[in-house]
């Protein structure tokens, strides 16, 4: 029976079918209605206003304080409002750090605060506790001095790392270029500033700040409103009011014409690109949700037309993307990807182009169907999670929007024409007057890129420069000079050839684990190195001077002749008293300039084909840093190994810190032991 009700089900749908116009698109289906779960309100008399959203799936229960004020203009202590939000959590004037996480687990809560607030969640049942705990951080928080340095050590470390990260650098000079630095938006936390952070400027923001009536509590899961009433106001009555005063801003305004604002990586292999420019567009506007449609047209997805182009079509990268964004100080449009060096130009130019086309052709019915699909699809998997509808409260709160702005979102996407994406895309595209922020190999990419505006320099900061022109190489100098002035500088040809041995332990830190480093070295070639943290082996590389592997996770992958040459090159004790000897060449590449030091690059080529740049200070001949591309499943990958703070030992200057940055990965190490000569059994260089 089952086969003939499918068979003529399948008729059916042949019969209705034939009947198709297949040469026109079909029409959308009506907006359907989207039901969104309901919130109750009620404001304290303090003037906290509080929203609460019941779900009873399951018996868990969150509480989220928000801020309201806008953004703060922090000036050259920028970064004290992250640290104060951060600090608030670290204990109270009742319970130290430890003991307050302790409680926190013990009931299996979650307790984390931020500049903008306080969140937590835990069991339903344990809510009482719940509360007694956020709110005690909230009004006691201790401030202490011990504190504050940890984070400020915590802050230095994560900005050493950024400094080599080209997003992170990209993205700090685009809000610099974007925003101006006398706006919040335009300022990013440096080592200065960090330095000139006080405690007081902490708790001067959380006693001017963390008021009743400038904040919105969300409460969101198994409890009802008379409960959830009762519950905050035994917790948060108590709460003192007191003025808070919103700051105003200069709105920011976009360049007169698009040029190219160039941060120059003399080692980069890839450019980042990000081409932006500031907007008035603010929430709940009615441009808002015709901009939402237009970008998803442009740049939202992988089915957009700049990842269309750029990825599928050129093959320049692995994803290109955009967004217009609104904001209650002032919107902005982005466009970002990476791609090779070799591209750059071209990869701007489509950017462009696409830019351009979105202006002045009108989008096709079918794209403005999709796009209106993909926003509905994913507006409508949001509503699953009933965060959500407290966060639509919210924002319905802040931004003063109609009371039916969300039941009524899929029908506003719905109700966006053709002429309408136009008129948006001419109001709010803008590549005549554009910020084009590219950071890359300025000698590989820089006069390419004079097509587009004129070519300014710019540091990691945003800040401006002209760039000096690097010095001409010396007729008569060569890789082995370098090569021998680097010898010298390190304790000079004869103690070099006195080590035999090296051990050295560097120690660093990754997202709150204590790592370390442990490298062993035979003359000439034999090597092992190990990071390992919290009792685990995180990788491993292992040395006999003629075969080699590597471990990472417990896991051996296959090391072809290539991998086992460059690992038995890299761990040799001094590679530069080893290459000829283990069948590589050296050639003098140029002179370039890297953290504001003209450098020596000499190219050392494998039998095997496989390159490593090692760069040398022109003035002290001391090696500063090692960069080699190897292929990842995203591309070429460029993993850089510094070398800094050279020390003395036995007669011969180690370098006691080690910075490493390997895509979005960087890793920072400083020794804490270091033997020169030690007893090393060769057994410790057995490859399995």
């Amino acid at each position: 029976m089952k086969k003939h009700i499918l068979f003529i089900c399948l008729l059916a749908t042949v019969a209705a079918t034939a009947q198709v116009d297949r040469t026109k698109a079909p029409k959308p289906a009506p907006a359907r209605e989207i039901k969104i779960g309901a919130y109750q309100t009620f404001t304290l008399k303090n003037g906290l206003q509080v929203f609460v959203v019941e779900n009873h799936k399951l018996p868990r229960i969150q509480f989220s304080l928000q801020l309201k004020n806008d953004p703060i203009y922090q000036g050259d202590k920028e970064g004290y409002v992250e640290m104060a939000g951060t600090l608030i959590g670290t204990g109270t004037k009742t319970r130290t750090k430890a003991q307050l996480d302790e409680e926190v687990d013990f009931i299996g809560a979650n307790l984390s605060t931020s500049s903008d607030g306080i969140f937590a969640s835990s069991l339903s049942k344990h809510s009482t506790k719940l509360l007694e705990l956020m709110t005690d951080v909230l009004y006691n928080p201790a401030f202490s001095p011990e504190e504050m340095e940890k984070l400020k050590t915590q802050t230095l470390s994560g900005l050493a790392a950024s400094k080599d990260n080209p997003s992170s650098i990209a993205s700090t000079v685009r809000r610099a270029l974007v925003y101006g630095k006398q706006h919040p938006y335009g300022l990013s936390t440096s080592e200065k500033s960090v330095g000139s952070i006080t405690l007081d400027d902490c708790k001067n923001y959380y006693n001017t700040y963390f008021k009743p009536n400038n904040a919105y509590l969300a409460i969101v899961g198994d409890i009802d409103f008379k409960t959830a009433k009762s519950l905050v106001e035994k917790y948060f009555a108590k709460w003192t009011p007191g003025e808070v005063k919103n700051p105003t801003y200069a709105l920011p305004k976009e360049p007169a014409k698009t040029y190219v604002a160039l941060v120059d990586r003399a080692a980069s292999v890839q450019s980042v690109i990000n081409i932006g420019y500031p907007v008035e567009l603010k929430p709940g506007t009615p441009d808002v949700i015709k901009a939402r449609v237009t970008n998803q047209i442009l740049g939202g997805g992988f089915s957009a037309r700049l990842n269309q182009n750029l990825r599928e079509k050129n093959g320049f990268t692995y994803g290109a993307n955009s967004a217009l964004n609104s904001d209650n100080l002032i919107g902005n449009f982005n466009a970002s990807a990476s791609v090779r060096n070799e591209v750059t130009d071209s990869a701007v130019f489509e950017f462009l182009s696409e830019l351009k086309r979105m202006v002045n052709e009108p989008v096709t019915e079918q794209e403005l169907i999709a796009a209106k699909a993909e926003i509905s699809g994913a507006f409508g998997r949001s509503l699953e999670n009933p965060s959500t509808i407290a966060g639509f409260a919210l924002n319905t709160a802040r931004y003063n929007l109609p009371k039916d702005y969300y039941n009524n979102y899929v029908k506003a996407i719905d109700a966006v024409t053709l002429a309408d994406v136009q008129a948006t895309a001419k109001k709010y595209i803008r590549p005549e007057n554009a910020h084009i922020v590219v950071v890359g190999k300025g000698a590989d990419v820089a006069d390419k890129l004079k097509k587009f505006g004129e070519v300014k320099y710019f540091d990691i900061y945003g800040e401006s420069y002209v760039p000096t022109k690097a010095s001409a190489l010396p007729a008569d100098l060569t890789a082995e000079k370098v090569i021998a002035k680097y010898i010298e500088a390190i304790g000079g040809d004869k103690k070099v050839k006195e080590v035999k041995s090296l051990k050295v332990v560097y120690k660093g830190n990754a997202m709150g684990t204590e790592l370390v480093l442990s490298l062993q070295q035979k003359a000439p070639a034999k090597s092992i190195k190990e990071i390992s943290g919290n009792g685990m082996t995180f990788s491993k590389s292992v040395s006999d001077g003629k075969k080699a592997f590597v471990e990472a996770m417990g896991q051996k992958p296959p090391v072809d002749a290539k991998l086992q040459e460059v690992l038995i090159f890299d761990g040799s004790l001094f590679k530069e008293t080893a290459y000829v000897g283990l069948g590589a060449k050296a050639s003098l590449k140029g002179i370039e300039t890297i953290d504001s030091k003209e450098t020596y690059v000499v190219e050392f080529t494998m039998a095997q084909g496989e390159k490593m740049s090692e760069y040398y200070d022109k003035q002290t001949g001391l090696k500063t840093q090692t960069v080699q591309t190897v292929k990842g499943p995203q591309g070429d990958m460029l993993i850089t190994l510094k070398y800094d703070n050279y020390k003395d030992v036995n007669g011969v200057r180690i370098p006691h810190t080690l910075s490493q940055s390997q895509g979005p990965m960087n890793l920072k190490f400083e020794a804490s032991s270091v033997e020169v000569n030690p007893v090393i059994d060769d057994t410790v260089f057995k490859v399995q």
